[in-house]
């Protein structure tokens, strides 16, 4: 059964970096877009960043809390996304999920498990 493994999280301090990885676990199948999202505690799950998954051409989209900080890239043979990210801030604590869409309208996607980033002094 396909799954979406993801890694990364921690506890970093403020202005800090991490990287988060997402990976597809069980048989090899071709995603149309990739991303993070993020939910924390008692608000809801929004986007961070997508990319798609084409062979020659990725299309990127951040949010704008999020944009000159963070950076989403793929490795597309591996099915494998990561996400940098930099200067972190306290209100980018939260569980980061990894979303991964089989077709452009997103009805058809994987959930990852969730990585739990942490950004406290």
């Amino acid at each position: 059964q396909e799954q979406l493994v993801e890694s990364g999280g921690g506890l970093v301090q403020p202005g800090g970096s991490l990287r988060l990885s997402c990976a597809l676990s069980g048989n090899a199948v071709k995603f149309y877009r990739m991303g993070w999202y993020r939910e924390a505690p008692g608000q809801q799950r929004e986007l961070v960043a997508t990319i798609t998954m084409f062979a020659s051409e990725s299309s990127t989209n951040y949010a704008d809390s999020v944009k000159g900080r963070f950076t989403i890239s793929r490795d597309n043979a591996d099915q494998r996304v990561y996400l940098q990210m930099n200067s972190l801030k306290p209100e980018d604590t939260a569980v980061y999920y990894c979303k991964a869409d089989f077709t452009q309208t997103g009805t058809t996607f994987y959930w990852g498990q969730g990585t739990q980033v942490t950004v406290s002094s």
